[in-house]
C-alpha cells in the first residue's frame, strides 16, 4: 500500500530530518544519527516540527497497514547528505553571498545559487544530471550554511526549493518517489 503522505509532505519530513540532524536539534524523539542510518531504524521517519506531528501521528495510526511503507525521512536524508558529498567545489563565496543575501531578507538567492552551481557542475559532469546535481548542490550548501551561521540553514527555503522544481520533482517521482531514493 502506498504511503498517505504527499510528495511535499515528504519532502517536508525529509528535509526538517536533514536540518535536525545538521543543527543538532533533538527533541527527545528516538531518531538515530544520518552517519548511522543503516544500522538503526527511527521511530516514525518524522521530525516532531508541528508541521510534520500529523504525519507522524498518521503513520502511527496506520503503521498496520503500511508495514510495507518503506518511507523514512531520515534514511532518504542520509542519501541526500552522501549525494552531497560528491560536490567537492569551495562554497565559500556562494554562501558569503547567500549569507549577505539572507542577512537582506532575500532568502531567494540560495535557489538562485543552487540553480546557478548546479547547472554549471552537470554541465561538466552530464553522466550525472542537472537533477541530482541539484539535489547534491543544495544539500552541500545547506551543510556548509549551517556550520558557518546555523542560523541562516533555518531560514533556508529547502522544502519549497525542491517541491517548485519541476525536473527535480519529476526525476524523484519517475524513480519511484522518495521511498526508492538512493536504491
Amino acid at each position: 500500500m502506498k504511503s498517505p503522505r504527499t510528495f511535499e509532505e515528504q519532502t517536508e519530513c525529509i528535509v526538517e530530518a536533514l536540518l535536525s540532524d545538521l543543527l543538532g536539534e533533538d527533541e527527545g524523539t528516538a531518531f538515530h544519527s544520518l552517519e548511522t542510518d543503516s544500522s538503526a531504524e527511527s521511530c516514525t521517519g518524522c521530525t516532531p516540527s508541528p508541521c510534520s506531528l500529523s504525519a507522524v501521528l498518521e503513520l502511527q495510526l496506520s503503521a498496520g497497514a503500511e508495514a510495507s511503507s518503506t518511507f523514512d525521512s531520515v534514511i532518504i536524508a542520509s542519501h541526500l547528505r552522501r549525494l552531497g558529498d560528491e560536490y567537492n567545489e569551495d562554497l565559500e563565496r556562494p554562501a558569503q553571498r547567500i549569507i549577505a543575501e539572507v542577512a537582506k531578507g532575500k532568502v531567494e538567492e540560495f535557489g538562485v545559487m543552487v540553480d546557478s552551481l548546479s547547472k554549471s557542475w552537470s554541465s561538466l559532469n552530464p553522466e550525472l544530471g542537472y537533477e541530482r546535481a541539484f539535489l547534491a548542490v543544495s544539500v552541500k550548501l545547506l551543510v556548509y550554511l549551517s556550520r558557518k551561521v546555523p542560523a541562516v540553514a533555518r531560514q533556508i527555503q529547502l522544502v519549497e526549493l525542491i517541491n517548485g522544481n519541476r525536473e527535480v520533482r519529476g526525476y524523484i517521482e519517475t524513480r519511484g518517489g522518495w521511498e526508492n531514493f538512493g536504491n
